[in-house]
């Protein structure tokens, strides 16, 4: 599974796909992230400000993870799975993959956001949860845009048009009643934004709620990969 995981990396690479999500990233870094925070609220300003690139990076996690599975074509897929050795590795190395390339996209962008949070003296617990907080929203990023990827929805088009219908859903849901079918945007957003003892009080449950997401929408494309294949 690593050595199908490092394959899809490497063509992910050599496609210059990697270099759209790159580019959106050093956008955001360059024009957002660079103006640091100030003024007697900097210190809640900047552990907010993991609450934000977490919120932004969502929708682009789930574009990268949606490119790199996609990057393959699908005689290579069949030659992969094929040549593995168990029926489940093609699936999971391709998860893997996406996920190992997020969370490298997430590391690039946390930098600026670390350094100006040491710089204004947050607290060294709500820096490392605001780090934490990419971990698990990353990996959730990463299943929603496998769910859209061709192994599930081969018309590059109706793919492309859920990624963006499923991104929006997702935030929509966590506006009204039905929030716990969603990712908790809203509410990482809002525990960031009220300050680092409000943040750590809140990031047990956030990070309960996305690993039980995580695992439910992960089963769910695990399965329905394998009746398709």
């Amino acid at each position: 599974m690593i050595a199908l995981a490092r394959f899809q990396v490497a063509g992910y690479v050599r496609s210059l796909r990697v270099l759209h999500p790159v580019i959106v990233v050093a956008l955001v870094v360059v024009l957002v992230l660079l103006q640091g925070p100030s003024g007697p609220e900097r210190t809640t300003l900047a552990v907010g400000a993991f609450g934000d690139v977490a919120a932004f990076m969502f929708p682009v996690w789930a574009w990268a993870a949606r490119a790199l599975l996609d990057t393959q074509p699908d005689e290579q897929r069949s030659l992969s799975a094929t040549a593995a050795r168990h029926r489940w590795a093609p699936t999971w190395a391709g998860l893997l993959a996406a996920y190992a390339v997020n969370l490298c996209l997430g590391a690039v962008v946390l930098v600026t956001p670390l350094v100006q949070a040491l710089l204004v003296g947050a607290s060294g617990r709500a820096i490392l949860a605001g780090c934490a907080l990419s971990v698990p929203v990353a990996l959730a990023g990463t299943l929603l845009g496998a769910w859209t990827s061709r192994a599930v929805i081969p018309d590059p088009g109706v793919s492309l048009l859920a990624l963006l219908g499923s991104a929006t859903a997702v935030l929509l849901l966590g506006l009204g009643r039905l929030s716990w079918l969603s990712v908790p945007m809203i509410e990482w957003l809002r525990a960031a934004h009220d300050g680092p003892t409000a943040f750590l009080s809140d990031f047990p449950g956030l990070v309960l709620h996305l690993a039980l997401w995580s695992a439910v929408v992960c089963a769910g494309y695990v399965i329905v990969t394998r009746l398709r294949h």
